[in-house]
């Protein structure tokens, strides 16, 4: 069954080599160690906006994207005078009701 109406999830995870980013909307809310599964609340990105993707070109070119990145761009974060910028995204998933649940609020 292929639901064909506007996107309503709020929560979605993008995983780059390394790293999950858990959002809600465009916050970040949690991020995970890939290879051990422990969260990261110092991180840099928790609790920070995505405000939007970068794609990086062959020739070294960057192209930037106001909306939430897809499958090989990088997630751009700004939080008052640091900048973020995550390797690639590899895939963007919806995360288990357990984990969303998790999250701190």
């Amino acid at each position: 069954m292929n639901y064909r109406g506007k996107e309503r999830r709020i929560h979605r995870v993008f995983v780059t080599r390394n790293t999950e980013y858990h959002l809600r909307n465009r916050l970040c809310v949690g991020v995970r160690d890939r290879r051990s599964g422990r969260w990261l609340p110092a991180h840099l990105a928790t609790r920070s906006r995505v405000e939007g993707g970068l794609a990086f070109t062959m020739r070294g070119g960057i192209t930037p994207n106001r909306q939430l990145p897809g499958v090989g761009e990088s997630l751009f974060f700004c939080e008052g005078n640091r900048d973020l910028i995550t390797s690639p995204v590899i895939s963007i998933e919806r995360p288990q009701r357990d984990v969303v649940e998790s999250y701190t609020h």
